[in-house]
């Protein structure tokens, strides 16, 4: 594995117990440029993880809870008159910043869900018609609460497909549990090191885009994308934007495996998190099966390259 990518993971895992998987895909989402949802029930470390990640590289860090009467402005930012100097000038929202985690997204309106369109997309910010960008590295770590808790919103089609990646987080296994009651005092009082820089991150970005993906890889994904375009469980299902997303993400897996192009376990190994929120499964089987359950049989459907 890269040596900076394993000391980004080393470091998170100093603070972080049985998270390796969410942890490796806030690096897959920074280097492809994407964005994360993390979905799971409280408890299970989600703030402090991306907030532990976000300190291991250097990153400007802002965390903003969503709460029913949250609105637009408290995000973005607004501008303010300046009496001494006679004019308006912005304040920048907490949406200026490296990385951001938007905790508990769900449980804002959908105007103020809204807000966040224009800059997961296009990476900067229009406050009364003045368009403002977003330095990079720019990432959007979103946690979202099972639908059906109280005070929840569902998330917009739109909205959803703005994420590139989708992780679920569970409670810690027995074991691991066990291992934050004996570390607890070390995570609540030792310091985070910064481990890279946020020069290493973009040099990583930039890497990433070199990363080669033949004419087989690329034609599997296509593959894979149309067999769940034609699974009759779905409603629907998903748009080029996830053939997009799985090539990008393969690309960030392979850098991080020390590889300079992509083979097909890349495609396997992230398939599930940017497909699962893609999905519309039809509404009488629900019960029955899961969007997980139809990635893997799309997965061990398509037919893989041979090179």
């Amino acid at each position: 594995m890269n040596n900076k990518i394993l000391d980004i993971i080393s470091e998170v895992e100093r603070f972080i117990i049985g998270k390796k998987e969410a942890i490796e895909m806030m690096l897959v989402a920074l280097i492809s440029e994407g964005h994360i949802l993390l979905e799971g029930p409280p408890g299970t470390a989600k703030t402090l993880t991306a907030k532990t990640f976000a300190q291991t590289i250097g990153a400007k860090f802002s965390r903003i809870q969503m709460t029913p009467d949250t609105l637009p402005a408290d995000i973005l930012g607004t501008l303010i008159y300046d009496i001494r100097a006679g004019e308006f000038r912005l304040k920048k929202g907490p949406i200026f910043a490296n990385i951001i985690l938007i905790d508990e997204l769900n449980r804002a309106p959908p105007k103020t869900q809204a807000a966040f369109i224009e800059v997961m997309q296009e990476r900067q910010v229009t406050i009364e018609g003045i368009s403002h960008s977003i330095d990079r590295p720019f990432l959007v770590i979103a946690t979202q609460i099972p639908y059906g808790s109280a005070g929840t919103y569902p998330l917009t089609e739109v909205q959803i497909d703005r994420f590139a990646y989708k992780v679920k987080l569970s409670h810690a296994k027995p074991n691991e549990e066990i291992k934050i009651l004996e570390r607890i005092d070390f995570i609540e009082s030792e310091k985070v090191n910064q481990v890279v820089s946020i020069e290493d991150i973009i040099k990583l970005i930039e890497e990433a885009k070199k990363i080669y993906v033949s004419e087989a890889v690329k034609q599997y994904i296509v593959d894979l994308v149309i067999s769940l375009r034609e699974n009759k469980m779905l409603i629907d299902g998903p748009s080029a934007r996830a053939s997009i997303w799985l090539m990008k993400a393969s690309r960030a897996y392979a850098l991080m495996n020390g590889r300079d192009y992509v083979i097909p376990d890349d495609v396997k190994a992230i398939a599930p998190h940017v497909l699962r929120h893609r999905l519309q499964l039809r509404r009488e089987i629900l019960e029955e099966i899961n969007e997980d359950q139809i990635i893997e049989e799309a997965l061990s459907t398509t037919p893989v390259p041979k090179k």
